[in-house]
């Protein structure tokens, strides 16, 4: 005789917004994966070692400058790593920066009635930009980094045959105010730089768009651009918002640059390359599909506090392009070893939708 089988208690169910409350905890136990973590362990030894150089970096002037500095790489850090995550690359913010400071100062010439129409005009050229490259890259299947490196000579020689390599005009007051002032008469800090305020809201609002369904879409379309396509995505458009997103920002750079630094000849010139060594440091996979708006701009405080070592040591500036081709071989190597690295292959053909129009290569 078979003994009776009492009835097995079955679990609570959660209480009503116990999910609510167990997002934070999932977000900040999510953060040591994507390079979140080491990245930021990475520029606290950094810190510690520039502090022993110089005490006093950490005091509040300093401080502000430091983070007033790097804002515009924190900036361009975010946009490329939009780019980046879909699987693509964009080398042509850095000709963009240079391009639109030496354009608005010529056009401004110190007077302040020109500065939002100007201001205007370089949100156009930016988003057409960012435009004509996604466009290129997706439609008429031209590799990313072909097509923004043809985007960057571009510019670079149109500027240079515009300005015949010597800028001209000047930026007015109110055009520099962004990347040179702030909030005044702080306790310790003296000022909390605008440019700095920019950039953390730049931040905020890229967590935020990598949490809303356009986020999930990018990430999911530089992970696998074929599923993507086959699940209803449209592919191309994705990434040409993300190319738009990316110019857009390099855009906001340009005004913070021109603000701190003024018109130069040089100005702008590799940011490209230190954004994407920036992106690669935060742990943001090459080829799309992982990484974090936050590592990216860990990586950006990274690169900048690593340059500023440079500084205290008195090393000569010409190796900052040599440290920066380090990192990105060895963050290329790390990632390859743990199969996390997805470069674009051979273009291929492929149905883009069920239905059987045809869009591009794998990666698009």
């Amino acid at each position: 005789m078979t003994a009776p089988v009492s009835p097995t208690p079955s679990s609570p169910p959660p209480a009503p917004g116990a999910d609510t409350r167990r997002r934070p905890l999932r977000a900040l136990s999510a953060l040591p994966r994507g390079g979140t973590a080491t990245v930021a362990l990475i520029l606290l030894l950094i810190f510690v070692v520039i502090a022993t150089q110089n005490p006093s970096f950490f005091e509040g002037p300093p401080l502000m400058g430091f983070g007033k500095k790097a804002a515009p790489l924190v900036i361009l850090a975010v946009g490329q790593y939009l780019v980046i995550v879909s699987g693509e690359f964009d080398l042509s913010v850095g000709s963009l920066v240079g391009a639109q400071v030496v354009v608005a100062a010529r056009l401004i010439d110190g007077d302040e009635a020109m500065t939002w129409p100007v201001l205007a005009l370089m949100v156009a050229f930016g988003l057409l930009v960012g435009l004509v490259n996604g466009l290129v890259t997706t439609l008429l299947r031209v590799p990313s980094i072909i097509t923004t490196l043809g985007t960057m000579l571009i510019l670079f020689g149109a500027v240079r045959f515009w300005t015949g390599g010597a800028p001209t005009g000047a930026l007015s007051e109110a055009f520099r105010v962004p990347g040179r002032n702030g909030i005044e008469n702080v306790p310790f800090l003296h000022q909390i730089p605008w440019a700095l305020l920019i950039a953390a809201a730049v931040v905020v609002a890229g967590v935020l768009v990598m949490r809303s369904p356009y986020g999930r879409t990018l990430m999911a379309t530089g992970d696998n651009d074929t599923a993507a396509a086959f699940s209803g995505v449209r592919v191309w458009s994705v990434r040409t918002l993300a190319f738009m997103a990316s110019s857009l920002l390099a855009t906001l750079a340009a005004v913070l640059i021109g603000g701190y630094a003024g018109v130069t000849a040089q100005v702008g010139q590799g940011l490209e390359f230190t954004a994407i060594t920036a992106v690669v440091l935060g742990g943001v996979v090459l080829g799309g599909g992982r990484g974090t708006v936050l590592a990216a701009a860990l990586g950006a405080l990274t690169v900048e506090a690593l340059f500023t070592l440079f500084n205290q040591l008195y090393l000569p500036s010409t190796i900052q392009p040599a440290a920066q081709g380090l990192i990105i071989i060895a963050a290329v190597a790390y990632a390859s070893r743990r199969g996390g690295l997805r470069l674009p292959g051979r273009p291929q053909r492929r149905p883009d939708h069920p239905t059987g129009h045809t869009l591009g290569s794998s990666r698009r």
